[in-house]
């Protein structure tokens, strides 16, 4: 008997938040019962596993691109063409709604909105087209999902009490400290065994506050010059904030690694994970910084739900970078001389991705209709 297929929505397919918890989930996932396929509008490093894994891959125009009528067309198009989605589950925040309404439209009885996040992006324009889409959630959507009890509260408003909060999980031994893997990816890095080094993961984008993050790690290097900073991720802002950290003379400090799916080696060459974001969902890369026995220096900002275990500090954006600098020096020095990971913590709290992925296959198995005749 072949897999049911269930569509997931995204907007790409890149390293992010929400695309890292997807294919965690899908990596867990009985392929043989459940096929994950996907519509996204653009590319990223996800997509050879995909294919690889025996899913499918729909490209369409993104909203931004050729505008909501030609998205809402592409999209009609691909559920005419494939009757064998009787489940969609969108991971588009706002966007979701229109997904939800079109699918509803094509007669699909299993439509999942899934809330990542807690605040719109973009400018004033972008916010009020997102937020005439999200109004669209509640009345189409059949089931609510979020990572989180603040994400639920912003999309989801009073029917946020009804969404399933599914954690944002992570494979805690795939995290767990590891000496030998320290020294190969430092080595490979070119970091010097006695440095210390500083990171984030995440898309350049306005929400990541990179640019609080490097005026945090010059403070950092003003008072520790050999410290190294690894930036991992892509996005829009990425130029600009090389050319900021060319302004700050921090060129031999910064390291730029693009897209990386080496996380867990990365997480291990670090000595202190830095995360002034100015709003999440759930961070998962939070998540996985825990499960590697790092440090975590975040922004107030975000959800205290991931606060999973005492690594995690809370700062104040409004605090001065040098406040931030002397608490990540000395999170940094503390985890040189000690690291172990809490990995009983994060299981018992929810956040291993094979309970999460379990759930959300049982859920799929038993809310998948056929197709009436």
């Amino acid at each position: 008997m072949a897999p049911i297929r269930v569509l997931q929505c995204v907007a790409g397919l890149d390293h992010g938040g929400y695309e890292s918890l997807l294919m965690n989930l899908y990596r867990h996932t009985d392929t043989t019962l459940v096929q994950f396929d996907f519509l996204s509008s653009f590319p990223g490093v996800y997509e050879a596993e995909i294919l690889a894994r025996g899913g499918v891959i729909h490209r369409i125009p993104f909203i931004t691109q050729k505008g909501p009528f030609a998205y809402t067309h592409a999209l009609n198009k691909v559920l005419a063409a494939h009757p064998e989605y009787r489940i969609v589950h969108s991971h588009m925040d706002k966007f979701s709604g229109l997904v939800m309404r079109q699918a509803r439209r094509a007669g699909i009885p299993v439509r999942i909105a899934h809330s990542h996040n807690t605040q719109n992006e973009g400018g004033p324009a972008f916010q009020l087209v997102k937020n005439y889409y999200g109004r669209m959630v509640l009345p189409n959507a059949t089931h609510l999902f979020a990572c989180s009890r603040a994400a639920a509260g912003w999309m989801f408003g009073p029917k946020a009490p009804d969404a399933h909060i599914l954690p944002n999980g992570v494979d805690p031994a795939r995290f767990a400290p590891n000496p030998a893997a320290r020294e190969a990816i430092r080595a490979e890095l070119g970091l010097a065994p006695q440095a210390p080094v500083f990171g984030h993961v995440g898309r350049f984008t306005p929400q990541k506050n990179h640019e609080q993050l490097l005026d945090i790690f010059a403070a950092i290097a003003a008072r520790q010059p050999e410290a190294i900073l690894l930036l991992a991720g892509t996005g829009p802002l990425q130029g600009e904030m090389r050319r900021k950290t060319d302004a700050l003379g921090l060129q031999s400090n910064v390291r730029f690694l693009g897209a990386r799916q080496d996380v867990p080696q990365l997480l291990q060459a670090m000595d202190c994970f830095l995360f002034p974001s100015l709003h999440e969902g759930l961070p998962v890369t939070l998540v996985e910084a825990q499960a590697a026995g790092l440090p975590v220096l975040a922004s107030a900002a975000i959800t205290r739900e991931v606060c999973i275990t005492p690594l995690v500090q809370l700062h104040s954006l409004s605090d001065p970078p040098e406040a931030w600098a002397a608490a990540a020096l000395n999170a940094a020095g503390q985890s040189r001389r000690s690291r172990t990971s809490p990995l009983e913590a994060i299981a018992a709290a929810g956040y291993d991705i094979r309970a999460a992925a379990a759930w959300l296959q049982r859920f799929y198995l038993e809310h998948w209709q056929p197709r009436l005749p």
